[in-house]
């Protein structure tokens, strides 16, 4: 059907047309809303056929927050795809906030974050903890490791805010807030290890995004004194999913991925 006899159909315009552009009416935008809803339903309904049918998944949408995503995604698809057959996998990359939210709207069907999530909505599954490590600058190896309370003096390059990374980190040196003259913003964990490569000031980083994101930087690696910081990272899904039983399976595959990994990283 195209679009002028969908519109004659519906009794209503569903795009203004201009000479120039093309934008959705207020009854465009709420027909499209209704049609996700549409195609949601239709996905989950073939979801619980699968789940009837005590069948695998075809296609996993698989959400994952960028301070994981280039460390761990990898090692996953790959074990996901030795031990599914045929699996379709679809990855979305983007802020904690943002996959709650779609993992919550069914969007999603899991996303890897850090936990909790506190959303009443979603199962959360404890992966594992990861350490926070200290990055200086090359000439600071071997210097004593500074408390937490010291780094509030230091020049500390964090990421923009989203970034529950950034929260964490905050929260860890027992900053309650943002001091501009203090903090500086990066927008990847590259982007700060280069930052303090050049002598601009001083960073965290989980400890998966050492091996990447060191190996050419002209920088030092430490470790805090205990309590040291660490992150919960996890995996969210919808508590009303029918295919908990498969996401189960899938979450045990990942479980496995990341402790292959972290043990290569402990490694080196």
């Amino acid at each position: 059907m195209q679009i002028k006899e969908l519109e004659e159909e519906l009794g209503g315009d569903l795009f203004e047309r201009g000479a120039r552009e093309v934008r959705l009416t207020s009854f465009g935008q709420l027909f499209s809303l209704r049609v996700r809803d549409i195609l949601r339903a239709v996905d989950e309904l073939g979801d619980l056929a699968r789940a009837s049918q005590d069948r695998l998944l075809t296609r996993l949408r698989i959400g994952i927050i960028p301070t994981i995503a280039p460390y761990l995604l990898p090692t996953i698809i790959s074990d996901l795809n030795k031990t599914f057959d045929n699996i379709e996998i679809q990855v979305r990359e983007t802020l904690t906030t943002r996959l709650v939210h779609e993992v919550a709207q069914g969007e999603l069907d899991l996303a890897v974050v850090a936990l909790p999530v506190s959303q009443p909505s979603l199962t959360e599954i404890k992966l594992f903890d990861e350490e926070f490590l200290l990055v200086r600058r090359r000439e600071d190896e071997g210097k004593p490791v500074p408390e937490p309370e010291a780094l509030r003096e230091m020049r500390l390059l964090l990421l923009e805010e989203g970034h529950c990374f950034r929260d964490q980190a905050l929260s860890f040196c027992g900053i309650q807030s943002a001091r501009p003259r203090e903090i500086m913003e990066g927008s990847s964990l590259s982007t700060l290890v280069q930052m303090v490569s050049a002598g601009i000031g001083i960073t965290l980083i989980p400890e998966m995004a050492v091996p990447v994101e060191t190996r050419s930087a002209d920088v030092s690696i430490s470790r805090f004194r205990t309590p040291q910081p660490l992150r919960t990272i996890g995996i969210i899904w919808r508590n009303s999913t029918p295919l908990t039983k498969q996401l189960l399976q899938i979450s045990e595959v990942i479980r496995h991925s990341a402790g292959s990994l972290r043990r290569q990283v402990s490694a080196e």
